[in-house]
């Protein structure tokens, strides 16, 4: 028996030295070899310019200029070679006295210490014709190493800022999300440059090379080179270019969007600011005169302005009157103000309408027809209809942290503000006041939707894939008042945008709308002048429009912000910007 169990014993140890010799030279072969590979294959990754940015036309927008990079040695503080890294400080400051010797001196100290081994950026990037000049000075200079650097250009410097955007240097918190970050130097902040970014960068170069033991080079097993890819905008920056001029020093917004397929064709928020004061790190001075600015030039207005819509919200109102069991034949009489509770809603004309149906209250733009129409379908529905149409929901426009603005309901006041909703809101919500409030991208895209029945995605780059389009539920005969409604503003003689847009050179529909920044108190009888206002407290104007009537091509969306009444302030831009249009050929004129 003893036996027995010394040999049971003997072979269990034979099978487990078997089984041990087994997974060592086979089953783990395949490990060992990998962990064999990395201690001879060493990887090399070389970033790719960025790529270009172009208009529709193929003009460039943003690029990159070649120049070089001056980079010093490390662990120079010593007291043999202190007097060599002074003499550095004392060469660039002479021939680039834009960089001081102070500031260069504290670039070194921050960026030396004893665990550095690589050398150390002094001066970013100095174009190639200021330096190539100077080049053999400071290559003949043991401690200098130059390098060729690129550096991003604007070339039209602060027209299509916001849309275009600008690039950054590299953080922390960019490889912690990226980790191929670690091989660029920049990376997109902002508009396009930061949409398109993984576009831009491109691919990564691989260089794989074969090492020895003592890590010698002693061969290249692989050599894949990096990849560029250029992005071409739908903008067309003579129409950009145009828009620039025309809207001078007012602040504000617009865009000009084909109604059809989405493409924008141009996009300006105002005021600009020059994206190149970013590329290589903005000035103090540069920073302050931005974030100072009452006008707010920092904020692309485009997507991230939010403001009430004022009476271009009606017709989204009336489609849902009309939605919601409002005969397309009725009228109210509007003797300029409504009554309701407490409160008095005033009509903008004193005077009041008189007799008003559909139509003439989008033509004249009659506050108390869509109060008294308001009162009856009640709020829910009015958003329900609005957010149809994309009111309180992102576009989806190809650019980074779109606002979504508020559509506001009985839900969303309870939530958010923890109140029941009141009638009286529901009043002021119906001309487009009180919580409601819109982006002017949003406004295209709803100006375009009421042009072709259909809501589409808004875009500045051709999509690979085809772009977002819904049919909207709605009946076309519907659609079809409304339209008459928004031809009348613009052609019929009680219209609210006539006198503004009689520049145009064809027949446009739209919609005016004067956006209150400030209420009225009730004890006023009348609306004050928008010109006795202090200028902050002027009202924005809008007006949104497409053309051509009969077969729609374009939106074109305008607010000037503090522009008292919008077919005054933004009519007369709308008609240059349509003529304009016809000029470069989009439009041909009947």
């Amino acid at each position: 028996m003893r036996i027995l169990v010394v040999i049971y014993f003997a072979i269990a140890i034979c099978i487990l030295i078997l089984g041990r010799v087994f997974n060592l030279s086979i089953a783990s072969n395949e490990y060992y070899e990998n962990l064999s590979n990395k201690n001879h294959l060493k990887r090399e990754y070389t970033p790719a310019p960025r790529g270009a940015i172009l208009d529709r036309n193929g003009d460039f927008l943003a690029l990159n200029k070649i120049g070089f990079r001056i980079t010093v040695k490390p662990h120079l503080q010593a007291s043999k070679t202190v007097g060599e890294l002074q003499n550095i400080f004392r060469l660039i400051e002479k021939y680039f006295p834009q960089y001081t010797y102070a500031d260069l001196e504290k670039t070194y100290m921050n960026e030396d210490s004893m665990y550095r081994h690589e050398d150390i950026v002094l001066v970013e990037h100095i174009p190639y014709d200021d330096f190539f000049k100077y080049y053999p000075i400071f290559n003949s200079n043991d401690y200098v190493e130059i390098k060729s650097s690129t550096s991003r250009f604007y070339p039209y410097g602060n027209i299509g800022a916001h849309f275009i955007g600008y690039t950054g240097r590299i953080s922390v918190k960019d490889i912690e999300k990226d980790e191929k970050q670690k091989y660029y130097e920049t990376i997109g902040k902002s508009g396009l440059e930061k949409f398109y970014n993984k576009e831009l960068q491109g691919e990564l170069g691989v260089k794989t090379i074969k090492v020895n033991s003592v890590y010698k080079i002693v061969g290249i097993a692989g050599d894949k080179p990096p990849s560029v890819q250029d992005i071409h905008t739908t903008v067309d920056m003579r129409l950009q270019k145009y828009i620039h001029e025309i809207f001078a020093d007012q602040s504000g917004a617009v865009i000009v969007m084909d109604v059809n397929d989405g493409e924008i064709l141009a996009g300006g928020s105002f005021p600009e600011f020059d994206n190149n004061i970013f590329v290589n790190g903005v000035s103090h001075d540069d920073w302050n005169n931005i974030i100072n600015d009452f006008n707010h030039p920092f904020t692309n207005k485009l997507i991230n302005g939010k403001y009430p819509p004022g009476s271009v919200i009606k017709m989204g109102v009336a489609i849902s009157f009309l939605e919601n069991g409002i005969s397309p034949d009725t009228s109210i009489y509007c003797t300029g103000s409504l009554q309701f509770g407490n409160r008095n809603f005033r009509c903008w004309r004193q005077s009041g309408h008189g007799e008003t149906g559909f139509i003439k209250a989008i033509r004249e733009s009659c506050d108390d027809f869509f109060y008294k129409g308001s009162l009856k379908i009640g709020i829910d529905n009015i958003s329900k209809t609005l957010k149809k149409f994309g009111i309180g929901e992102q576009t989806g426009v190809d650019q980074p942290n779109e606002s979504v603005g508020i559509n506001p309901n009985k839900m969303w006041k309870q939530n958010i503000l923890k109140m029941p909703w009141y009638q009286g809101e529901t009043v002021v919500s119906s001309i487009g006041q009180g919580f409601l409030n819109v982006t002017p991208m949003q406004i295209a895209r709803y100006t375009g939707a009421l042009a072709t029945g259909k809501l589409v995605q808004p875009h500045f780059i051709k999509s690979q894939n085809g772009v977002k389009i819904i049919d909207l539920d709605t009946s076309s005969e519907h659609f079809a008042l409304i339209r008459q409604g928004m031809f009348e503003v613009t052609n019929h003689g009680g219209g609210t945008a006539v006198a503004n847009v009689r520049n145009s050179q064809i027949p446009i529909a739209g919609k005016t709308g004067t956006a209150q920044v400030i209420g009225i108190p009730q004890s006023e009888k009348k609306r004050m002048a928008e010109n006795e206002l202090e200028y902050y407290q002027r009202s924005h104007a809008w007006l949104t429009s497409y053309a051509p009537f009969d077969k729609p091509q374009y939106a074109v969306t305008v607010l000037v912000e503090h522009g008292g009444h919008g077919g005054t302030a933004a009519g007369e831009i709308s008609g240059q910007i349509y003529n304009k249009l016809i000029e470069l050929g989009y439009i041909v004129k009947q």
